[in-house]
């Protein structure tokens, strides 16, 4: 199971819950949930997902390599310029690939129910070596602009995004993104017994695929 747009937003623990129970009530005995590292709110939703009587797994990731490529930040990654309310942070990358291949894991073989696992890559990084990484990779310049939250959030109105969306954002880059997670887990290693993949990997293939090139 996971939650869009966050486990952070409002609602979200009750409604993994609802959904949780009614999974279990209709037969379903082994339940996945991707959830926030570093977010006290995500742990509502995990403890509704232990509550709802299933065979339950916890994949608590870090911040998600593929936003630089499949979300909100990939038009500034195209444009040439990333700005974001984080400065100097080290964030230990993790990529969603890594993810899927526990939760199929966890749905098809014995041994995950009751654990928790927290995925992470498998060095730190902070957004503005990310950014280095990825222009290497594309062979294109791109670069890393730390801005004011209040700016930034300003600026994320003005392009149309919806007030809850925007504070929800601003939440996850100054409160989460504060350096609490800036420490490596071993998730990937226990639930699958092969290391992380590396943020280099992924950019280098995300490059190959042509999605930061002109017009890709």
């Amino acid at each position: 199971m996971s939650f869009y747009p966050d486990l952070a937003a409002p609602g979200a623990a009750e409604t993994v819950g609802d959904f949780a129970a009614l999974a279990v009530e209709q037969g379903v005995r082994r339940l996945v949930l991707l959830s926030g590292r570093g977010e006290e709110e995500a742990q509502r939703a995990e403890g509704a997902v232990r509550r709802s009587g299933a065979e339950w797994t916890i994949v608590r990731s870090s911040f998600f390599s593929q936003n630089f490529s499949d979300g909100f930040m990939v038009d500034s990654v195209l444009a040439g310029e990333l700005a974001l309310p984080v400065d100097g942070v080290p964030e230990p990358f993790a990529d969603v690939e890594d993810i899927a291949d526990i939760a199929v894991a966890a749905l098809t073989e014995r041994g995950h129910a009751g654990r928790l696992y927290e995925v992470t890559g498998p060095r730190l990084l902070t957004f503005a070596e990310a950014v280095e990484e990825i222009a290497a990779a594309a062979g294109r310049p791109v670069r890393f602009v730390p801005v004011p939250a209040d700016a930034w959030a300003a600026e994320l109105s003005a392009q149309g995004l919806a007030d809850d969306l925007v504070a929800l954002l601003t939440y996850l880059f100054t409160e989460v993104l504060d350096g609490r997670n800036a420490r490596l887990a071993d998730g990937v290693q226990r639930a699958l017994g092969r290391a992380p993949r590396d943020f280099r990997d992924y950019a280098q293939h995300m490059a190959a695929a042509g999605v930061w090139s002109a017009g890709g």
